[in-house]
């Protein structure tokens, strides 16, 4: 376990053998079944979740009961409540298993402990939540300005076994689409290779 978490952690802040001993006593191993919560909307988010194994997504449900898929995590991801992790605030979204998985997660106490003697977890951290900031932006900017069939493009270079693993309506969601508008992109798409 942690094998990935540390992998994705010295690809950007390298890490010695004793700074990683000194991580893992701050990592909490969790495993969830398909379709199974880790987060719900209204409860506090206590922990940010990285993803060894398996698929997650985030998301909220509207008036209407249709969900509004934010992101999808996969294999070397993170994936959280950011803004309810860091204010302990309701949770705004909902975070669920697509597929069973295994989880990193790093506890709120575990966070806050990390970051005031360990600095290059707060280097790591600034780098994640740089990096998550830099590709909401990318994403609202796509929405806002890129044709459909360039979106799905660039999501699936985002996500490249993302069409394997996931149902298309939840696809849809996520680009904000109905499942038939997405079905004729693809289709497009396909007509052109």
């Amino acid at each position: 376990m942690y094998k990935s978490f540390l992998q994705n952690f010295n690809s950007k802040v390298r890490l010695t053998e004793e700074e990683e001993a000194f991580i893992k006593n701050y990592l909490t191993p969790k495993k969830l079944r398909k379709k199974q919560y880790l987060l719900q909307e209204t409860d506090i988010c206590k922990f940010i979740a990285f993803v060894e194994k398996g698929a997650l997504r985030a998301y909220s449900v509207d008036e209407n009961g249709k969900e509004h898929i934010i992101q999808f995590a996969l294999e070397g991801w993170t994936i959280s409540d950011l803004y309810s992790f860091l204010t302990s605030e309701p949770a705004t979204y909902n975070i669920d298993a697509l597929e069973d998985s295994e989880l990193v997660l790093i506890s709120k106490a575990a966070h806050e402990e990390l970051l005031q003697k360990l600095p290059k977890y707060e280097t790591y951290f600034r780098i994640q939540i740089t990096g998550a900031y830099i590709a909401m932006q990318k994403r609202l900017t796509s929405i806002i300005s890129s044709p459909l069939e360039e979106r799905y493009k660039n999501l699936t270079a985002l996500y490249p076994t993302i069409v394997e693993r996931v149902p298309q309506h939840m696809i849809a969601s996520y680009m904000g689409l109905q499942p038939e508008t997405l079905s004729r992109i693809r289709r497009k798409i396909a007509a052109k290779k």
